[in-house]
């Protein structure tokens, strides 16, 4: 029975968390979230370093809050709508090739509620030529659970990440073109996840003999003894933002932001479920490896960096666009530790790439009061077909954009917009921790809507 203890350890646990720190809903390509914005969902996030009227500039680019030449206070508030089908199965215990018996359970169902991201900004001038400002939004996060009974139990069942931000920036016109900001961001992350472990699977397959395992009379089978892992932990860290704005003539403007990558140590437990008879098994042998107990794993959110122009055609109409590069590769690979530093099974393999994201958008002033938005925009993802788990259904993505801004007045103004996010059939093709194989593809898509109040004094 020790070699069934070395089949799960704690890889379980290496697994479910690199899979639910890596699934995005699917808003936005791995697990980024982009909306801190409405004004922005409604161009397609284009020209979000260089907005001249939205205090979303505090993180998206600090230099760009010299464009506010008032008090500005905003709120905004996006609802994130995915829906994501599995089509697929398996076998439990692949290692038995041919002869494993199939997965049972179903397609999971739809793993996305719809979630509401909040964000909210100020920005303050002082005097001509400062302006100071902070932010609290939330620029990686997720929420997806399958049925408890799934085909694809072994591999994911809840999938809850909350990152927050909240950031202090400053800039500085240094001349009437060109200004410089810089700020300060402490993150905030927690995670809990949960995924099936089959421990009749290991036992059976580490009795000694594993023809135990199509054995009528042996106690433990495939699929016949689940038991369950839920992981929770959360840390505070801190990182920056620097961004530099340049208005080479009038109608036309750059900027360029970077922040930086932040690196966490998550920290919390892991508990277990186990089967009556599992945990007999265990305690006769004296197997401890299941027992609850204190985690860590090191995870750094990744680098951003924004490259965004906006030209102003004439009075009414101005064209944005947008080039982002997010650095996921600082998500190698996913190790867990127990207190002590004893790693908890090995290292799982991430392997993520560098993702571009490219927008287009343009904005009509319809009216005084009206302004109406739009954008086309082109997601890559950072996952491979290697790696990708059923924890991040993610592939390349289109993304088109409505909005509209109600100018009430002088001093107040409202914004709506809409987002449909289509996404390119992600495959899956892995085996989980407990040795099952897992094979299939996803459908889905997303429908963002965002609504957003600013005030300005």
């Amino acid at each position: 029975m020790q070699i069934a203890s070395r089949v799960i350890q704690f890889s379980a646990l290496a697994l479910g968390i690199a899979g639910a720190l890596a699934v995005g809903q699917a808003q936005a390509s791995g697990f980024q979230l982009r909306e801190n914005s409405v004004k922005n969902l409604g161009r397609a996030n284009a020209g979000t370093a260089v907005a001249k009227d939205d205090a979303s500039v505090v993180v998206n680019n600090p230099a760009a809050m010299v464009n506010l030449d008032k008090t500005t206070v905003q709120v905004d508030v996006t609802d994130i709508d995915l829906t994501a089908h599995f089509d697929g199965g398996g076998n439990a215990a692949a290692a038995f090739g041919p002869a494993a018996p199939p997965l049972s359970g179903g397609d999971g169902g739809d793993p996305g509620d719809p979630t509401l991201v909040p964000a909210v900004a100020v920005v303050i001038p002082v005097g001509d030529s400062f302006r100071i400002g902070a932010s609290v939004n939330a620029p990686f996060g997720l929420k997806t659970q399958y049925d408890a009974d799934w085909v694809g139990r072994y591999n994911a069942i809840k999938s809850d990440v909350k990152t927050v931000d909240f950031t202090l920036s400053g800039a500085w016109a240094i001349t009437p073109q060109f200004s410089l900001g810089l700020g300060v961001i402490h993150q905030r992350t927690d995670v809990t996840l949960s995924n099936a472990i089959d421990f009749g699977s290991a036992l059976c397959a580490g009795s000694g003999d594993p023809t135990n395992c199509f054995n009528p009379l042996f106690p433990f089978h495939p699929q016949n003894a689940d038991g369950s892992v839920e992981v929770k932990g959360d840390d505070n860290s801190w990182g920056w933002v620097a961004g530099v704005q340049w208005r080479p003539a009038d109608n036309f403007s750059i900027g360029y932001s970077h922040h930086s990558k932040i690196d966490h140590d998550l920290t919390g437990t892991a508990n277990f479920t186990l089967p009556a008879s599992v945990a007999a098994t265990f305690g006769a042998m004296g197997i401890t490896a299941y027992n609850d107990g204190s985690i860590y794993a090191p995870l750094a959110t990744p680098s951003i960096d924004t490259l965004s122009a906006q030209w102003d055609v004439n009075e009414q109409f101005r064209l944005f666009g947008d080039i982002q590069r997010t650095g996921w590769n600082s998500l190698k690979q996913v190790a867990i530790f127990r207190d002590g530093g004893a790693p908890l099974g090995a290292a799982e393999p991430f392997n993520w790439k560098n993702t571009t994201y490219i927008g287009l958008g343009g904005e009509w002033d319809l009216s005084d009061m009206v302004t109406l938005r739009g954008g086309i925009a082109r997601d890559e993802s950072p996952t491979n077909d290697a790696t990708r788990t059923p924890r991040l259904p993610d592939n390349d993505r289109m993304l088109y954009s409505i909005g509209a801004t109600w100018h009430v007045s002088e001093a107040f103004s409202v914004d709506a917009a809409f987002q449909r996010i289509t996404i390119d059939t992600p495959k899956i093709d892995i085996v989980s921790s407990s040795g099952s194989h897992l094979a299939g593809e996803f459908d889905g898509h997303a429908n963002l809507f965002g609504l957003s109040a600013q005030y300005r004094f």
